[in-house]
């Protein structure tokens, strides 16, 4: 039996299913995580399926989540989705569920659950899902088409990432055919932005530093965040619209969130991999988009030292 057929019989077997996803949700984790629990309801209506973690304010149009209580751990079964290390699982505790799955397009870093799908060479974990999908008899429809397809326009930057592959126009082009999907307005409610974060990337724009080995960085403090009226994942929002940037191999882009008393860190590169870097630092992810978090900036120093010293060792090999 392959891993979809195996994932699919485990989610007929539990009446109680939780989905969880990584802290500091992103549309990928959002989408993938509210798609499946769709599909599953509209498979299986008698069934409690509930997609957890704390809430995105930028992305609320993506869906609605799901509030649970200590009640939910009991004969349950927990579906991971987009977390390759189980400290980042947001919203629940991994170990007491009976049952545990994960789905995830990130390199491996822990093994904790009993069924694991990983496939680092995905687009997305949307776009697992809508194999997942497409090789069982969970049921797609327009909206989770379109849940589906935002997930993977985000984590592709509309297609322009070298993960996206022929595997992955292929099973969006499928999924529109079936659904009848049409990107007519999808981009709009993805991309549309006030104009304080057009100023706010200027800003950005303007006060970053780039040193003469490729590397570019700067630490936003809260005082800012507060002067442009932006919240402190904002800066990690718009962290690709610097993708192509002729003088910079790798930048980073650290901002004060007062409100959780940590640092968000976003990694982007466009040759130099960043992820093993990003590790020595209780982070992780991509090989060419990571992150992790900092106490305060000054902890951040080793971190701007060490990419700055692998985009110079880049640079030479080049």
């Amino acid at each position: 039996m392959n891993v979809y057929k195996r994932i699919y019989s485990k989610i007929k077997k539990y009446d109680k299913i939780v989905i969880a996803r990584h802290v500091g949700a992103d549309p990928d984790a959002l989408c993938s995580q509210i798609a499946l629990r769709d599909s599953i309801l509209n498979t299986f209506p008698s069934k409690k399926v509930y997609a957890v973690g704390s809430p995105a304010t930028k992305f609320r149009f993506l869906g609605n989540l799901d509030k649970i209580d200590e009640n939910i751990y009991e004969n349950s079964l927990l579906i991971v989705l987009d977390v390759p290390d189980k400290k980042r699982v947001d919203g629940v505790d991994v170990d007491k569920f009976e049952y545990k799955i994960k789905i995830d397009h990130h390199p491996v870093v822990d093994t904790y659950c009993d069924i694991e799908k990983i496939d680092d060479t995905s687009s997305s974990t949307c776009q697992l899902i809508l194999e997942l999908l497409f090789a069982t008899k969970l049921k797609l429809n327009l909206g989770i088409a379109k849940t589906l397809y935002l997930g993977i326009v985000s984590d592709t930057n509309r297609f322009l990432y070298f993960y996206t592959t022929s595997k992955t126009f292929e099973l969006v082009s499928k999924m529109m055919k079936e659904t009848g999907l049409t990107v007519e307005g999808i981009y709009d409610e993805l991309y549309m932005r006030p104009l304080k974060e057009f100023k706010f990337q200027g800003f950005i724009t303007n006060n970053m530093i780039v040193t003469e080995n490729g590397l570019a960085y700067i630490k936003i403090t809260d005082e800012t965040l507060k002067e442009y009226d932006v919240d402190a994942a904002t800066p990690g929002n718009m962290i690709n619209n610097f993708n192509y940037v002729d003088e910079v191999l790798v930048w980073v882009f650290m901002s004060e969130d007062k409100n959780n008393n940590y640092i968000r860190t976003s990694i982007r590169s466009r040759g130099p991999i960043i992820n093993e870097v990003a590790s020595h630092y209780n982070g992780g992810g991509h090989i060419y988009a990571s992150g992790c978090r900092f106490k305060d900036f000054d902890e951040a120093d080793g971190l701007i030292n060490e990419l700055d010293e692998l985009c110079k060792s880049y640079k030479k090999e080049d």
